[in-house]
Formats: C-alpha cells, sequence, structure tokens
C-alpha cells in the first residue's frame, strides 16, 4: 500500500515535468545554383562583414569585435528599417569555402541559433551556395503565440536565405 501510493506521488509529481516539452531544434537549409565558377561565388561571400553587399534586407555590417574572417569576430548587422543583429564568427575556411556563426543579440524569438554558409564547385562550372542553420524558439510556452511559434521561426529563417541567395544569384548572373 505504501508503495502504491509513492508511485502514485511520484506520478503526480513527474507527469506535469513530462507534459511540459521544452522547444526543440529546428532546422532550415536552402541553396541555390549559381551559373559562376566557385572562386567568383566565394569572392563574393566570404568576407564576414559583406553581407550588405549582397543581402538586400541588409542595410549596413561591421566588424564590432575582432578581426574580418577570424573565428571570434563580432559583427553587427543594420536591418532596413529594423533593428540590429549582433553574430560571432566560430570558424572560417578558404579551402572549404565556407564559415559558421551564432547570434550574440537578435530581437528575434529564437535562440541557440547556429548557421553555415558553403559554396560548392559543380562539375559543370556552377557553384552550389547552401545556406543552413539549426535553432529553438525562444518562448518555451506549450502553445506560444503565433508570432513566437516554430511555424514562425522557420518562416523568418526561410525567408533570410532565400532573399539573400536570390538576390546573389541575381547580382552574379547579370540578371
Amino acid at each position: 500500500m505504501k508503495r502504491a501510493f509513492a508511485v502514485a506521488a511520484l506520478a503526480a509529481v513527474v507527469a506535469p515535468c513530462l507534459a511540459f516539452a521544452a522547444p526543440k531544434q529546428l532546422k532550415v537549409v536552402e541553396t541555390v545554383t549559381i551559373n559562376a565558377p566557385v572562386d567568383k561565388v566565394w569572392a563574393a561571400v566570404k568576407d564576414f562583414d559583406s553581407l550588405d553587399k549582397w543581402h538586400p534586407a541588409i542595410a549596413k555590417d561591421e566588424i564590432v569585435s575582432g578581426t574580418n574572417n577570424k573565428p571570434g569576430a563580432v559583427r553587427a548587422l543594420s536591418i532596413k528599417d529594423g533593428p540590429v543583429i549582433k553574430e560571432k564568427l566560430l570558424s572560417f575556411s578558404d579551402a572549404t569555402h565556407s564559415f559558421t556563426y551564432k547570434f550574440v543579440e537578435t530581437p528575434f524569438p529564437i535562440k541557440d541559433y547556429v548557421s553555415t554558409l558553403h559554396v560548392k564547385a559543380n562539375k559543370d562550372g556552377t557553384s552550389l551556395v547552401r545556406w543552413s542553420g539549426t535553432f529553438k524558439r525562444k518562448n518555451p510556452a506549450d502553445n506560444p503565440p503565433d508570432a513566437e511559434s516554430d511555424a514562425a521561426g522557420v518562416k523568418l529563417i526561410t525567408g533570410v536565405y532565400q532573399g539573400g541567395l536570390a538576390n546573389l544569384k541575381k547580382q552574379l548572373e547579370g540578371g
């Protein structure tokens, strides 16, 4: 009887904890094929402080700490008619045409954001640009408001990636 009571008491304490699920990790991957050699595409995107040169939503990109293209560098991105985001460079490789960074400060309803931009040569002389990121929503509630939901976070990052990649393709192909 005491054991049954103890099990029931434990279940009553543990059950609410199990019902609360922490936000799950989300992932967005977008790619674009650009009719240009890998060296030309990499030259256009490789500088950590050059996002404003090819992404239409970024008004200004500047290194505020550290050295450009060196892990540890922090950039401040000013969004056109919007807030400022700070991102930290985690890794950079000219050899693999890739770099990885994370959010340091962001007004967006997401957290634990880590992203990689990678440019790969295709056999036909074109280049494949892959922009990927993982993150979680900030709001831990089981049913957050729509603007703070998993779907909203995925939509936001998908839009950022698609907008940047489409404009990069347009710039490099002269379209």
